[in-house]
């Protein structure tokens, strides 16, 4: 397994900020049209894209993952700097390691290993990378999707590389995700001076009880697939800056993570009622990052769960629980998606880190369910 620790190192030691893919997918590229593989570079703005395909026919197996990762934050925190990938007592460190590069440098092994040992096999077998997943989601894996889409490319099972597990690979494997919604709220007062507030509106002051109410709201129970919806606020600004003056306007940015009980429209709804019910003058701009996404027990998750099974001798528990990814791109097509990679127990974490070992069996694990959905 030499080979998966050097390609993966090498994956690591590109400092690829999202949505800079920083020649990942060249090296990407050039190992897989290698093997025969059709390479297609889709940039769009400023992400780049690889689709890469080996096959004609169906059923159409897609391994999906990103290149891109998070800033690593300050330097000065990690004990090794984190684009110059150290190994130590069984890790490799640097950032990406966990999320997702490995993931993404054992699909390649995996996909190396099966092609070479099964040069005609029935089907297809196809990369999806971008290096849009960790910020915006714009130009990446959405737009891929409406590329192939246009064109008639139908994808039939998608392995996503998330950092998936728990404590061993394999233990845990994602079959859906919650939507996620966000919102952007002002609230509108009146500035004025503080000495005299009978002639200004505080916008914070009157936000407040219809903020803490939303907070308080149980907007669903959720159901057998999903955990309930939850709400969390996560920036406020308001103010001048100054300590003598009442502000005018309340910033308020939130998101809903929420369980397919409950619809968009319902979230909205029920949200601008509060507000109007405690008498707030507000604008309110909604963004929706994604619906959710359920796969339901197939031909999929079974190959999942034996590949699993076989090689990690694990029973893997099905979950829709984490963030959102770019399965919920896919999903909707009608693809057959789940999630499976490392421990998710360092992700976007200062001495980021992934265990040798379990990148090994993740190929395993890849390997083995190629053979099975493609035999």
């Amino acid at each position: 397994m030499s080979d998966l620790i050097h390609l993966l190192k090498e994956l690591i030691a590109c400092p690829s900020v999202s949505p800079d893919d920083a020649d990942c997918q060249k090296i990407i590229a050039e190992r897989l049209a290698r093997l025969g593989f059709e390479c297609e570079s889709m940039r769009f703005g400023d992400v780049d894209n690889l689709w890469a395909r080996y096959g004609k026919h169906a059923p159409l197996v897609v391994f999906a993952g990103h290149t891109d990762v998070v800033p690593p934050g300050p330097i000065e925190d990690w004990t090794s700097l984190p684009f110059q990938p150290d190994i130590r007592e069984g890790f490799l460190y640097g950032r990406g390691a966990c999320d997702m590069k490995s993931a993404v440098a054992a699909m390649v092994i995996a996909a190396e290993k099966f092609v070479q040992q099964n040069p005609r096999f029935t089907g297809s077998l196809a990369f999806l990378i971008t290096s849009d997943e960790e910020a915006a989601a714009i130009h990446g894996t959405r737009k891929v999707i409406e590329v192939l889409q246009a064109r008639g490319e139908k994808i039939d099972y998608c392995i996503v590389g998330e950092p998936s597990s728990e404590t061993h690979v394999g233990d845990q494997i994602r079959i859906g995700r919650r939507g996620s919604l966000h919102g952007h709220l002002t609230i509108h007062g009146k500035q004025g001076h503080v000495a005299h507030p009978h002639l200004a509106k505080n916008p914070i002051h009157l936000c407040l009880p219809a903020l803490h109410e939303i907070a308080q709201t149980e907007w669903d129970k959720g159901n057998e697939s999903f955990p309930f919806t939850t709400f969390q606020i996560t920036n406020i600004h308001s103010g001048t800056g100054a300590a003598n003056v009442i502000p005018g306007h309340l910033e308020v940015m939130f998101n809903f993570r929420f369980s397919t009980a409950v619809t968009v429209q319902e979230l909205q709804q029920r949200t601008q009622d509060i507000l109007h019910k405690h008498g707030l003058t507000f604008d309110l701009k909604w963004n929706v990052g994604g619906e959710p996404f359920l796969t339901q027990k197939g031909v999929l998750i079974a190959a999942t769960q034996l590949a699993i099974q076989e090689v990690a001798g694990l029973d893997t528990r099905l979950s829709t629980g984490g963030g959102t990814s770019d399965g919920r791109f896919i999903a909707p097509t009608g693809a057959k998606v789940v999630e499976l990679g490392v421990s998710h127990a360092t992700a976007h974490q200062v001495n980021e880190c992934v265990r040798v070992e379990d990148v090994k069996i993740l190929v395993k694990i890849y390997e083995r369910l190629l053979k099975i959905l493609l035999r």
